[in-house]
């Protein structure tokens, strides 16, 4: 294994980093590990390439030597391995990806990547759409609950869909979807498995910056690669022949070239008396090649046994993937570090292992489990929730890290998204503790609870949050908070400039990593067991275990 030493201005930073009371995480080995993890050599940390063999490597590696144990897949011999096997199918497009577009008598050739970005089928090895009819649908929301249909009956068998991202009233931040916080009827993954029930040929989400919380380069980045998904009996079931997002701009030409106004037509889209329509005169056509391969990933999971209540677990969770080697940037740079996202909280989970390793045993059992996939559609932590190593019922919770530390010590601490559960009220309780409080999540309206590895786990029920460092920085305030994570989000996520930063400030990794460890200490010594409040969507699922848990 290669070893790598931190700059020698990180060292000073690290050795002047001491904080009044003990820290209980070693600053300098999650500056390290997040270097390793994000440096070329591991390409990217894409799933099912050399990059994940070398990640899975250092992972097993760091855990054992942590003393850790070993709490994966079961063994022919009744041992346990240091990873959870996790079954895909990757689909990559082979050669050229043709797109053409016929509006007002004129075609006009599209280019995959710029006014385009449309995924790889995961339907069939081609795919081949002539002359289809297109269909504005408004949001593509079908919520009898809330009495809202954007589909009115439209058959959309034999077309393509074009249809906003997010919720009705992001815009006008008030109405029956939340106001400005994202429901699940805002999100990317849910237009297109609406398109699959919905028998479309496929939809193409309208890609606007504020909507949908970044721009271009991420979806053009995320969506022109390697897509991969958990192996399905009927992939059709879940995803429609096509799957794209297209520049507004292009959706704007197409809707005019109908004699139909965009701004006019979002407006509508936002009521419940919204109607779908087909634009008259305008086709779409596709026709490119496939590569599927059945594929095999893994979780790395590591665990600390309890002493007295070890079937009783507390999971630390964080995404070990990233996007790998791509589309080069404007410097020709192809490959995705993924520093922040997210070599900094595997890093982090790599040391909080290491932490609970050194001090007394915990009564109940920690696990420590690097996941796979999250970057291809959480899958890693999907295929974890539907197949799981060790009982849901008797989880006690899941705390997940993604992008934690780097902008220095701050004042304050979030969560994706406003989770509506007694284990977040912990998580605020601790941070007191530490002298820091709760922020809400600065941008509800970008749907954060439904994209980190705590959602599947939600899902089934498991209490589950997933962390994330303030923005009310001691140097600086919330101005410089916020300058930071604006920056970060235009110029580096989802693109190779995320990488190691030597001259990163290591106090807010101390900080974080403390208040972490202090909760799941707390969990792990004590008979709590978190639960969702009234009211929450994933109450139900849990209360079916009630029993379960004493």
């Amino acid at each position: 294994m290669q070893k790598f030493l931190l700059s020698a201005a990180v060292s000073v930073l690290v050795a002047t980093s001491a904080m009044a009371a003990p820290s209980a995480v070693d600053v300098g080995r999650i500056m390290t590990d997040t270097q390793v993890l994000s440096s070329d050599a591991y390409e990217g940390r894409a799933p099912a390439s050399e990059g994940e063999k070398k990640t899975v490597a250092y992972l097993i590696e760091q855990m054992k030597a942590a003393g850790l144990q070993p709490a994966g897949d079961r063994q022919t011999d009744g041992s346990r391995a240091w990873t959870q096997d996790v079954p895909l199918v990757r689909s990559a497009t082979k050669g050229p990806v043709a797109v053409s577009v016929t509006m007002g008598g004129e075609t006009r050739t599209w280019t995959q990547g710029e006014e385009i970005a449309i995924r790889a089928t995961m339907i069939g090895n081609r795919l081949t759409v002539k002359d289809a009819p297109v269909v504005f649908v408004g949001y593509g929301v079908s919520a009898p609950e809330r009495k809202w249909d954007d589909f009115k009956g439209m058959d959309l068998k034999g077309k393509v869909a074009l249809v906003l991202v997010n919720d009705p009233d992001f815009e006008t931040g008030e109405g029956d979807f939340g106001g400005k916080a994202m429901t699940y009827y805002g999100r990317w993954t849910y237009k297109f498995e609406e398109a699959a029930r919905r028998g479309a040929i496929g939809f193409l989400v309208i890609h606007e910056t504020a909507p949908a919380s970044y721009g271009w380069a991420t979806v053009k980045n995320s969506n022109t690669n390697e897509i991969f998904d958990v192996i399905r009996k009927d992939p059709s079931t879940d995803h429609a022949p096509l799957e794209g997002w297209v520049q507004r701009d292009q959706a704007v030409a197409m809707l005019a070239a109908a004699g139909l106004d965009f701004e006019a037509l979002k407006k509508q889209a936002q009521t419940r008396a919204f109607k779908p329509v087909e634009l008259k005169g305008v086709t779409f056509s596709t026709d490119y090649a496939v590569d599927a391969q059945k594929v095999v990933s893994k979780n790395v999971v590591g665990a600390l046994p309890g002493s007295k209540h070890p079937e009783e677990r507390i999971f630390y969770t964080a995404h070990w993937d990233h996007l790998g080697v791509g589309q080069p940037d404007a410097k020709g740079d192809t490959i995705y570090n993924g520093a922040l996202d997210n070599a900094s909280g595997t890093a982090m989970l790599l040391e909080l292992g290491r932490a609970f390793a050194k001090g007394p045993k915990p009564q109940r059992t920690v696990v420590f489990m690097a996941v796979t996939a999250e970057e291809k559609g959480l899958l890693g932590s999907e295929y974890y929730a539907s197949s799981p190593l060790y009982p849901l019922a008797t989880t006690v919770g899941v705390i997940n890290m993604d992008g934690v530390g780097p902008s220095g010590l701050a004042k304050d601490f979030t969560t994706s998204g406003n989770a509506p559960l007694t284990l977040q009220d912990e998580l605020i309780a601790v941070g007191k503790t530490h002298d820091r409080y709760y922020s809400p999540d600065p941008r509800p309206e970008a749907g954060s609870f439904f994209r980190s590895d705590h959602f599947p786990f939600a899902k089934v029920g498991v209490p589950a949050i997933s962390f994330g460092g303030g923005q009310d920085l001691v140097q600086g305030g919330k101005a410089a908070g916020m300058a930071r994570r604006t920056a970060y989000t235009a110029n580096q996520y989802h693109q190779p400039a995320d990488e190691f930063d030597p001259n990163w400030d290591p106090k807010g990794f101390e900080a974080d990593g403390t208040l972490l460890f202090d909760l799941g200490q707390k969990l792990a010594n004590s008979r709590v067991w978190p639960e969702w409040k009234v009211g929450a969507e994933f109450k139900a699922e849990r209360d079916k275990t009630k029993a379960q848990r004493k």
